[in-house]
C-alpha cells in the first residue's frame, strides 16, 4: 500500500523567529496537526505568501473558481433545455435559442468548461505537491488559463450563432480548434515538465492518469478535429461517410474514456486518501488498472455506431472490447472504495467525504451499464432512446461532477489558508441536492428510454407500428418533468458552492483566524 505522500521543499523557519514555519511536519497524509498552519494570525500574510513562493496556487485558484462558475452557467443552459422539452415555447422561436443551437453549447460547457477547468486546477496542484516542485513555468501556466478561457467564450459566442462542425463533443470551427490545440501543447509542456523536475525518485500514481490524459486527448483533438478551411467559420472534414463516423466515435468514446474517466481518476486517488485520511489500498492494484484502463479503452468507440454502416466486425470488436473494459473500470472502483477501510465512520460528519464516496459509486454503476448497453441485444432497445441519456448522466453527474465537487472541497479552503469550508453545513446541503437531482434525473431518464425502446418496437398483428412517434413523445413528458425537478437541484446546488466558495476565499480577519491544517 501507498498514500498520496507529499514532500514539500524544506525551508528554514522565517528570520523573525516570531511564526512556526508552515513546511516543517510529517510528510504523511495523515500530517502532523500543525502542518501549514501558523500560531499568530497576524503571520497569515507571510503564510501565504511563502505558500506562493514555493507553488504556484495562482493559477489553481483561478482555474476552481472557473470550475464553479462555469458548472453554474453549463448546468443553467441544461436546465432551460430540459425546460424546453417539456414546454416547447421556451425556444422564444428564435434560431439562437433553439434546441439544437443550445444542446452542443451545454455538452461544451459542461464537459469542457466545469469538468475542463476542473482537471487544470486540480492537475496542477497535486504535480506540485507530488512532485515537490513549483510548476516549471509561470507564464505559460498563466497562457494556459487565459487561453482555455478564451476557447470556452468563443464556444459560447459561436455555437448559438450556428457556426459548428457537427461533429459530438467537437463542435467547434477550426479557428478555435487551432487556439485550443496550443493551449492544450501548453498544458502538456507545463504539466510534463514539472513531472520532469521532480524532487522525488517516484511518480504518484494520479500523476500518471493526468499524464495519460493529456498526451491522448491532444491525439484525439488533432486527428479528429482535421479538416479543410473553407471560410474563416466553415470547414470540410478530411474523412468522409463510415470512416467519418468511425474517427467521430473514436474520439468521442475517448473522450469520455480520457477525459472523463481517467483525468478524474487522477483526481480520485489524490484526494480520496487525502480527505478519508487513510493510504490508497492497493498501489499494485492502482497501476496494473492504470495500463489495462489505457490499453483496452481506444478500441470501444464502435459500440456507438451498432446496426449501422460500419462494418460488423469493427461493431463487434467494440462491443467485446466494451466489456472487457469492465475490470479495469471496476478496479479503480474497489480500489477507491477499499481505501475508505477504517474510515467509513468519517461519512457520518464529513459531506466532502460523501461526495467522493458516492461519485465512486455512480462511476462503479455507470462502468457496468455502459459495457451492458455495448452487447447488441441490449443496444437494440436502448439506442437513441433517453435510456442513453439517462447513461451519460450518471456518469457526468453522479461520478464527473460529484468527484469534481468532492475534491474542490477539499482543495479550495487550502488554497486560501483554512482546512475546510466557511460552511459545513452548507455543504452537506448541497451533498443532499447533488444525489437527489443525481437520482431523479438518471430514474426518470431510464424509464423513458425502456418505454421508448419497447414502443417503437411494437408491432400490430398485421407487421404495422402500435404506436406513432408522437405516442411515445407524449408518454415521455411526465419523464421530462422529473428531469427539470433534478436539474433544478443541481443548479441551488452549485449556486450554494458558489456562496460557500465565495465566503471561504475572503480574506482572513482577525474573527476568522487561520486554521490548523495539513498539507
Amino acid at each position: 500500500m501507498s498514500s498520496a505522500i507529499e514532500h514539500p521543499p524544506q525551508r528554514e523557519a522565517n528570520s523573525t523567529g516570531d511564526c512556526n514555519s508552515p513546511l516543517s511536519a510529517s510528510d504523511s497524509p495523515l500530517g502532523n496537526a500543525t502542518y501549514g498552519a501558523t500560531s499568530d494570525p497576524a503571520c497569515s500574510s507571510s503564510h501565504d505568501a511563502i505558500y506562493n513562493t514555493i507553488y504556484n496556487y495562482k493559477v489553481v485558484r483561478q482555474f476552481a473558481i472557473m470550475t464553479v462558475v462555469w458548472g453554474i452557467v453549463g448546468m443553467c443552459v441544461g436546465l432551460t433545455l430540459a425546460a424546453q422539452l417539456v414546454w416547447p415555447q421556451l425556444n422564444l422561436d428564435l434560431p439562437w435559442t433553439s434546441f439544437g443551437r443550445l444542446r452542443p453549447l451545454h455538452t461544451n460547457l459542461v464537459i469542457f468548461a466545469f469538468g475542463g477547468c476542473a482537471l487544470f486546477a486540480t492537475s496542477y496542484y497535486v504535480v506540485q505537491r507530488t512532485c515537490r516542485v513549483r510548476l516549471i513555468s509561470d507564464r505559460l501556466a498563466a497562457f494556459t488559463f487565459w487561453g482555455y478561457q478564451a476557447v470556452i467564450l468563443c464556444a459560447l459566442v459561436s455555437l448559438p450563432l450556428g457556426y459548428t462542425e457537427i461533429k459530438e463533443y467537437a463542435e467547434l470551427e477550426w479557428p478555435i480548434d487551432i487556439l485550443l490545440a496550443v493551449v492544450w501543447i501548453t498544458y502538456g509542456i507545463v504539466f510534463l515538465g514539472t513531472i520532469r523536475a521532480r524532487k522525488t525518485s517516484h511518480i504518484y500514481v494520479a500523476n500518471w492518469f493526468f499524464a495519460a490524459f493529456i498526451l491522448t486527448v491532444a491525439v484525439l483533438h488533432i486527428v479528429n478535429s482535421a479538416a479543410l478551411p473553407v471560410t474563416s467559420t466553415y470547414s470540410i472534414s478530411v474523412y468522409a461517410g463510415a470512416v467519418d463516423a468511425m474517427v467521430q466515435w473514436w474520439y468521442g468514446h475517448n473522450a469520455v474514456g480520457f477525459f472523463l474517466t481517467a483525468g478524474f481518476l487522477g483526481m480520485m486517488y489524490y484526494f480520496v486518501p487525502k480527505q478519508a485520511g487513510r493510504p490508497v489500498y492497493s498501489y499494485r492494484l492502482s497501476i496494473v488498472h492504470f495500463w489495462a484502463l489505457i490499453m483496452v479503452y481506444m478500441w470501444a468507440g464502435p459500440h456507438h455506431l451498432h446496426y449501422t454502416a460500419l462494418p460488423t466486425w469493427a461493431q463487434s470488436l467494440g462491443m467485446v472490447m466494451s466489456i472487457i473494459l469492465l475490470a479495469p473500470s471496476w478496479g479503480g472502483m474497489i480500489n477507491g472504495m477499499m481505501t475508505l477501510s477504517g474510515a467509513w465512520h468519517k461519512l457520518r460528519t464529513d459531506p466532502t467525504l460523501r461526495f467522493l464516496v458516492v461519485a465512486l459509486s455512480f462511476y462503479g454503476m455507470s462502468t457496468f451499464e455502459g459495457p451492458m448497453m455495448a452487447v447488441k441485444t441490449v443496444n437494440a432497445l436502448s439506442h437513441y432512446t433517453d435510456w442513453t441519456i439517462g447513461h451519460v448522466h450518471s456518469g457526468a453527474l453522479g461520478w464527473v461532477a460529484m468527484i469534481t465537487i468532492g475534491s474542490l472541497y477539499h482543495l479550495i479552503p487550502r488554497l486560501y489558508g483554512h482546512t475546510e469550508m466557511y460552511s459545513v453545513k452548507l455543504v452537506s446541503v448541497h451533498f443532499w441536492l447533488a444525489t437527489v437531482g443525481t437520482v431523479l434525473y438518471i430514474a426518470a431518464m431510464w424509464v423513458n428510454g425502456i418505454l421508448q425502446g419497447l414502443m417503437w418496437r411494437a408491432f400490430n398483428a398485421d407487421g404495422t407500428l402500435m404506436y406513432t412517434f408522437v405516442e411515445t413523445i407524449e408518454a415521455s413528458v411526465p419523464g421530462y418533468a422529473v428531469r427539470v425537478l433534478g436539474g433544478l437541484c443541481w443548479v441551488v446546488g452549485m449556486v450554494v458552492m458558489a456562496v460557500n466558495v465565495y465566503k471561504t476565499a475572503r480574506p482572513v480577519t482577525d474573527s476568522r483566524r487561520l486554521m490548523p491544517q495539513t498539507a
